[in-house]
């Protein structure tokens, strides 16, 4: 076998049955968390936008994602990776600097034939399409000299799941993976990062995409080579397939924002208790990397631009003393708005050269009796070497789940604990009740 069909062969042939049980524990971990984070970004508009996008313009009749509303399978998935991409707190991966999850669930959620899916195998084709999705991002950001967004390449895994759901043969899923990078939206991140808007992180496009590219290959419809899959360039990408799991290296957010602005976040906690008030703190210096400074709204009038601003997000974990749902949707606050205003934020030529591997951050806290509070180097936690517990991870869970679903979150995150024991038709079921009026 070439080593360019190698990885094709691997992802058609892979025995779902026969995964570790570790793997498909961090399968349920990263399936709590995305639904969390579903759940909570119900109430944030964009998801009314997707919502009435997906009925209006994806007519058909599968249930969306904690939505009240029916649409097609590809309008099913654009509208599920919308609503996780509303809410910036679901999980990534450092080397592809985007998201994998956010689109592989809506994938999932979006065929007929996955109903029919035991538990087990639904967890399976997630832990399978993270190791694809991944490896297609980490080959598209070594081959291509733009940053682009996460459904460049997470469209990928979509296909791959969704070809596996539709039992596509081997030659058909080589086309749907082909169709999924050819037609994958390959918009620049940094322009959102610059501009937080409504776009976010092209996942939505991404799911779409790949659900679309899974059922043309089905109808014969033929596609170029996936070259972030084939290319010899990339074949040490694709070498250890079965042996790393990149599923095991996966973060989880412990706050709604941008990744790069949590390490600042992280320093400046590290010192809230040094500080009697916040009013009290006349300036904030945030040491950081590149990347991380580009994070310039100072005063968001947009969930959008809160959730990628690193001196609200600061001000937000300064002032009220955590960073959660609440502090990127009401955004109305004076006393925070001024604390905002003070933040200064400088990069640093050896955070630099970690990224993207690595994000780090400093704080210095000047008040206004003199003093200068200074943090040691920070890193986000939930890494999987500072990860978030399991309890954690509940915790989150409940925190953005509750207010939306009220005791039907316990049963979700009961079901999700035990899926490999149940019929994923038991958490179709529950997802695709209305998650508000």
């Amino acid at each position: 076998m070439s080593s360019s069909a190698a990885p094709l062969a691997w992802i058609h042939d892979t025995d779902l049955a026969a995964l570790d049980p570790a793997l498909l524990h961090q399968a349920k971990r990263c399936l709590l968390d995305l639904v969390g984070v579903a759940a909570g970004a119900t109430r944030t508009e964009l998801a009314d936008h997707a919502r009435r996008f997906a009925i209006g313009q994806h007519g058909g009749d599968r249930a969306l994602l904690l939505a009240d509303g029916r649409a097609s399978p590809t309008g099913v998935a654009l509208h599920g990776a919308w609503l996780i991409d509303a809410l910036d707190a679901h999980d990534g991966q450092v080397l592809t600097k985007g998201h994998a999850g956010v689109a592989l669930l809506p994938g999932l959620l979006a065929l007929p034939e996955a109903d029919a899916l035991s538990g087990r195998d639904f967890l399976g084709l997630l832990v399978l399409g993270y190791e694809v999705a991944t490896r297609a991002g980490i080959a598209l950001h070594a081959t291509s000299p733009d940053y682009h967004t996460s459904g460049a390449w997470n469209a990928l895994g979509v296909a791959a799941v969704a070809g596996r759901v539709l039992g596509l043969d081997a030659p058909r899923l080589h086309h749907a993976l082909g169709i999924a990078e050819f037609y994958g939206p390959r918009s620049q991140m940094m322009r959102c990062i610059d501009h937080p808007s409504m776009l976010k992180d092209g996942s939505g496009w991404g799911a779409m995409t790949g659900v679309s590219a899974a059922l043309l290959a089905q109808d014969d419809f033929t596609g170029a080579p996936a070259l972030t899959v084939t290319a010899p360039e990339v074949e040490a990408v694709w070498a250890d397939l079965g042996g790393r799991w990149y599923l095991h290296e996966q973060y989880f957010k412990a706050y709604p924002v941008c990744r790069w602005a949590q390490p600042a976040v992280e320093a400046v906690l590290s010192l809230a208790d040094q500080v009697p008030d916040a009013a009290a703190v006349t300036r904030i210096e945030i040491v950081t990397f590149h990347e991380g400074k580009r994070l310039h709204v100072v005063h968001p009038t947009s969930t959008e631009q809160a959730q990628y601003s690193l001196p609200w997000s600061v001000a937000c974990a300064l002032g009220r003393g955590t960073l959660d749902a609440e502090a990127v949707t009401a955004l109305d606050v004076p006393a925070l708005r001024e604390l905002a205003a003070r933040v200064e934020i400088h990069e640093d030529a050896t955070f630099n050269a970690r990224f993207p591997a690595e994000r780090w951050a400093t704080a210095r806290l000047h008040l206004g009796d003199g003093r200068v509070l200074e943090s040691v180097p920070c890193e986000a936690r939930g890494n999987p070497h500072n990860p978030l517990s399991d309890d954690e991870l509940s915790a989150k869970f409940h925190a953005l789940a509750d207010p939306v679903l009220g005791e039907r979150a316990n049963t979700l995150r009961e079901v999700i604990l035990t899926l490999d024991e149940r019929p994923a038709g038991e958490l179709q079921a529950l997802l695709q009740m209305p998650a508000r009026p």
